[in-house]
């Protein structure tokens, strides 16, 4: 018998058959997410809430992806890959630094900021999070807990992208139980000696410098620090498999005795609680990639169910269709308000921990469950990258888990109405039989 396939095989990576038609060529009767479509989510006009700076910014942000992101983040979405070529598109947004004053920084409201990165991830969710990582954790943590001359030294190039950061917290024993980390610093002649591992850290496989949080040997508090890349004894690789944020390069970092000089220890950062500041306003933006994840499906569906015609009519005039983006709809409107209310309460230093991981707990789950409805609507295409949805359906399950979970994020705001933390299991007295 002949062979599956014809002469397909070995030689050309065991593909069989003809490559696959352009899904324009395909699927004619709706338009794919690379010519993204009209945002039309805010039904309740939260625009009339910003000021004309932060429209502007929002508009700006919002062309950029659309025309320079959408037609590349399937390919680089499906290969796992960065597209490293769109960085100066990243950097044009201007949004790296955020609300950082001076050093070359935009010195944003965190307003203006969380609509931004919403506008990033409401196109692909991967490049507002290369984004977050880069600027809320790495460089607001040299802004936050750095010296002076620390700010000088790294900020300006970072908040061009001529260099990237990343954030290294999470470790393989540890994840939600974070403040229990084991990395150690141990003090050395001119400076201190890392040693641990690293887990699930975004950029790290290709960041220039690398916030590093580590537990002090002689005082067992935590403490933070600079290091370079390419420094003797740091190792980054890349984490195979995930089915969310596909684009993002998170790694795994080994760290044996890297020597970083006393000059690079970060000596704001002498508790878990000096974390918790740069922690405070990064959960914020994080809770505003849902909310622009969900604007995208959104303004997909919207358009889908116009253009896609079935039983003689367009899928918008079906009743349980219109049901269905409604609920999408309401739910993208209480997101935007939540969002908006937790900028204003941190604007005005009326911030806490509960607040703000509440807020964050509480889109990523209405985030969901927009994503599913937005599956339901597309049938078939709903698990096709080209039509968004089945992306952003995946890319949302990484952002329910990081930056807290929801069950450990609705413990931190349970532990702030009650007053009674319950993140530990209350331990039994052993049993007398």
């Amino acid at each position: 018998m002949g062979s599956l396939g014809g002469s397909a095989g070995a030689g050309d990576g065991g593909k069989v058959g003809l490559p696959a038609l352009d899904v324009t060529l395909a699927f004619p009767q709706a338009t794919p997410s690379s010519l993204f479509p009209p945002a039309v989510s805010d039904y309740y006009q939260f625009d009339d809430l910003l000021t004309d700076e932060e429209k502007a910014l929002r508009k700006k942000v919002r062309g950029i992806m659309e025309k320079e992101i959408a037609p590349i983040m399937t390919e680089y979405w499906e290969k796992a890959e960065f597209p490293f070529h769109a960085i100066p598109s990243l950097a044009s947004l201007g949004l790296a630094g955020g609300t950082i004053k001076g050093y070359g920084c935009p010195g944003l409201s965190l307003t203006a900021s969380a609509i931004s990165i919403a506008e990033v991830a409401r196109v692909d969710a991967s490049c507002s999070t290369f984004i977050l990582v880069h600027s809320s954790l790495a460089m607001s943590t040299i802004a936050l807990c750095g010296s002076e001359a620390q700010k000088q030294k790294y900020l300006p190039s970072l908040t061009q992208f001529k260099t990237i950061g990343c954030w290294a917290l999470t470790e393989p024993d540890y994840g939600s139980d974070a403040s229990s980390l084991r990395t150690a610093a141990t003090k050395v002649p001119g400076g201190w000696h890392l040693d641990g591992q690293k887990r699930w850290i975004g950029n790290s496989t290709f960041a220039d410098v690398l916030i590093i949080l580590a537990r002090n040997a002689d005082t067992n508090q935590l403490n933070g620090f600079i290091v370079k890349k390419g420094a003797p004894g740091l190792k980054a690789t890349k984490i195979e498999n995930k089915i969310g944020l596909r684009m993002v390069q998170n790694g795994d970092i080994i760290l044996n005795k890297v020597f970083v000089p006393e000059e690079d220890r970060l000596t704001g950062i002498n508790s878990f609680q000096d974390i918790n500041k740069v922690l405070a306003m990064s959960r914020i933006m994080v809770a505003w990639q849902p909310i622009g994840i969900s604007m995208g499906v959104y303004d997909i569906c919207h358009r889908y169910l116009k253009e896609r015609k079935q039983f003689g009519a367009p899928l918008a005039a079906f009743q349980l269709n219109q049901e269905k983006l409604v609920r999408m709809l309401g739910n993208i409107q209480a997101m935007l308000l939540v969002g908006w209310r937790l900028c204003k309460l941190y604007e005005s230093g009326k911030m806490t921990p509960g607040r703000s991981s509440l807020g964050k707990a509480w889109t990523s789950k209405k985030a969901r469950e927009v994503v599913s409805l937005g599956r339901e609507l597309l049938g078939g295409n709903g698990i096709l990258v080209d039509f968004l949805v089945a992306k952003a359906f995946c890319d949302v399950e990484p952002i329910f888990s990081y930056e807290g979970t929801y069950d450990i994020n609705s413990l931190v705001a349970g532990r702030e109405i009650t007053g009674i933390a319950s993140f530990k299991p209350a331990v039994s007295a052993k049993s007398r039989l």
